[in-house]
């Protein structure tokens, strides 16, 4: 996946470093190209080969938006209708793999993706649920300061990647896989806005963690530094 370089999200970016209280916020917006890049071509053939091709369909886990909303919803990753028939979202082999690629992109060399499975996403059903929810989790936190980036930052994710013609994924592995599973982590959430007309992916990932926990990956630690 190559990156898009965009002065806009740079500006988001440092907007979304924030610290309040007891609680500090990293939150990133990227863009990616579908364009293979680097490492791209082997892990594709990892994921497409003749036997397995791009259009096989493999089972996702429930929208993590609806789970806790609707008792119809239950994590073994069905949906029981009225008429009881159980129900699921699938995704493409490919669209897995730009997923996968997304995430080896944007947390490099720090993670490794590669092995990641089709149940740890989500299709998400609704861009205004998505948009509730990180406002929420956002505003809780950070408040007034948010309140001041929210309309910028959704406008430019919109005129980046045309919200109302993306399919809207979620990442949510288990905490062995989660890569923000350390102690002092309060929340975090990793979103794929996917335009496939446009062939691109616009990566939203973001976390609160507690400063006074015993957090202490390098990866944190890092991006502690620029508070300082």
């Amino acid at each position: 996946m190559k990156l898009l370089e965009s002065t806009r999200f740079e500006a988001i970016n440092s907007a979304l470093t924030i610290k309040t209280g007891d609680t500090l916020i990293f939150g990133r917006i990227e863009s990616y190209s579908c364009k293979l890049a680097g490492n791209d071509k082997q892990l594709y053939k990892r994921f497409i080969t003749p036997d397995q091709p791009s259009t096989d369909l493999q089972a996702l886990s429930p929208p993590q938006t609806l789970m806790d909303m609707s008792p119809f919803f239950n994590r073994n990753g069905s949906y029981s209708g009225d008429e009881g028939v159980t129900l699921c979202d699938t995704i493409s082999r490919k669209t897995h793999f730009y997923l996968v690629a997304t995430m080896n992109s944007a947390f490099e060399p720090d993670y490794d993706f590669s092995d990641t499975k089709s149940h740890e996403f989500s299709k998400e059903p609704s861009i205004q649920l998505i948009m509730n929810a990180i406002d929420s989790n956002l505003s809780a936190v950070a408040n007034e300061q948010y309140k001041c980036l929210q309309n910028a930052l959704w406008s430019t994710i919109d005129d980046e990647i045309q919200l109302n013609d993306c399919d809207i994924y979620s990442y949510n592995p288990d905490l062995n896989s989660d890569p923000f599973s350390e102690p002092g982590c309060l929340w975090s959430f990793n979103y794929f806005f996917y335009n496939k007309k446009l062939k691109r992916i616009v990566f939203f990932t973001c976390r609160a963690i507690n400063p006074n926990s015993s957090c202490t990956s390098d990866f944190a630690m890092d991006e502690d530094d620029n508070f300082f």
